[in-house]
């Protein structure tokens, strides 16, 4: 009984994932032909749901992501350890730089920008919180995945072969683990027009008090002021900003 309720709540969670940036509406009788449920099950779960404010009826008998999303979010921010330590750094980056600054994270196999603390002129980005990165390409996804476990890179070079190939990574398991050692041991790694034409972004890693990899703390700014700047001395500045937090990690 415990196995058969826990597959149905397992399903009935598994309509929130049907939701995508290029699919933001769904009707019951859709959610029941992609997950393989009757319809009434289908409405039972929507029901649900919304009861929850998980989800919300639209136009049309189509559903939509509710509001007990965005509380949820807020309650994340605020329990957040990462945020929590990373926040006055980040403000000071700013103030130092002129830059944005922005923090970034690896949850399962998807990168995550999770904060952003604006600078003298805001860049326009195409990522924001909630909105997954590519894998292979910009400065945070190059210095945390430099920072992973050889077994766990290898299993998402594995799972992501074309799009590492697409992003200009070497084609061989050998090739990309020498890549991320360089990186690794540089410890930060600057990108130019490299995730969005326009814009430069150097970034150095975040790590838990046990060495492993918490995330990424990056500076951005336009590929045109990367320019006229002393590259050497922001790294620094960064690199000591993401050492001074991860000094607080857990």
């Amino acid at each position: 009984m415990g196995d058969k309720a826990d597959s149905s709540l397992a399903r009935m969670l598994g309509v929130l994932d049907l939701f995508t940036e290029q699919r933001l509406h769904w009707s019951a009788e859709d959610i029941s032909q992609t997950l393989g449920v009757s319809v009434p099950t289908s409405y039972r779960y929507v029901r649900t749901l919304c009861d929850a404010g998980l989800l919300r009826r639209g136009q049309d008998a189509q559903f939509t992501l509710g509001p007990r999303i965005v509380v949820l979010d807020h309650y994340i921010r605020q329990a957040d350890p990462l945020l929590q330590r990373s926040v006055p750094f980040m403000k000071e980056l700013v103030t130092q730089t002129g830059f944005d600054s922005v923090i970034s994270s690896l949850h399962g196999q998807q990168l995550l920008d999770t904060h952003r603390e604006l600078g003298q002129a805001p860049a326009s980005l195409s990522y924001g919180r909630g909105r997954p990165r590519p894998l292979f390409k910009g400065a945070a996804a190059k210095v945390i995945l430099a920072g992973l476990p050889p077994a766990t890179l290898h299993k998402l070079f594995d799972a992501h072969t074309a799009d590492a190939a697409a992003a200009g990574l070497p084609g061989d398991w050998p090739g990309l683990r020498a890549y991320y050692g360089r990186i690794r041991k540089a410890g930060h790694y600057l990108s130019s027009g490299e995730l969005e034409s326009n814009l430069a972004a150097l970034a150095a890693p975040l790590h838990h008090a046990d060495g492993s990899i918490a995330g990424a703390l990056s500076v951005v700014t336009t590929v045109q002021r990367l320019a006229v700047i002393d590259v050497p001395k922001l790294a620094q500045l960064v690199m000591r900003a993401a050492s001074d937090i991860s000094t607080r990690m857990p």
